[in-house]
């Protein structure tokens, strides 16, 4: 049985809602940083980032309403988290880059927590 809305939720699952949260909020700067900076070699770097802002608001959406597709949503969206961070990580020398690769780090570990766990 699934758990209704009005179930509070478990310490696991909020810090992994907050994990989310703050990585789409660190995805979605970064963005704004990269198109600044400009160049073609952005686009596989742009492409990861947006994949990543979305996943971690519907992931972050879903385990609030208690959706029965969470624990599958956490575990797609600590992938994209993944390839979010490596793809961040080609540029070693950006601040926010790497500060953006910290959060996705972080929000996967988190997320594969949860996909685990039962919800």
């Amino acid at each position: 049985m699934t758990e209704s809305a009005a179930t509070p939720m478990s310490k696991e699952m909020q810090d992994c809602v907050e994990a989310c949260m703050s990585c789409h909020t660190v995805c979605e700067e970064t963005m704004s940083s990269c198109l600044q900076m400009g160049g073609p070699a952005q686009m596989q770097v742009m492409r990861a980032l947006m994949d990543c802002s979305e996943m971690t608001r519907m992931c972050a959406d879903m385990m609030m309403r208690r959706s029965p597709l969470s624990a599958e949503m956490c575990a797609m969206c600590a992938r994209a988290c993944d390839m979010c961070a490596e793809a961040c990580m080609s540029m070693p020398d950006d601040p926010q880059m790497m500060r953006c690769a910290e959060s996705c780090r972080h929000c996967a570990e988190m997320c594969r927590t949860m996909a685990g766990a039962t919800m």
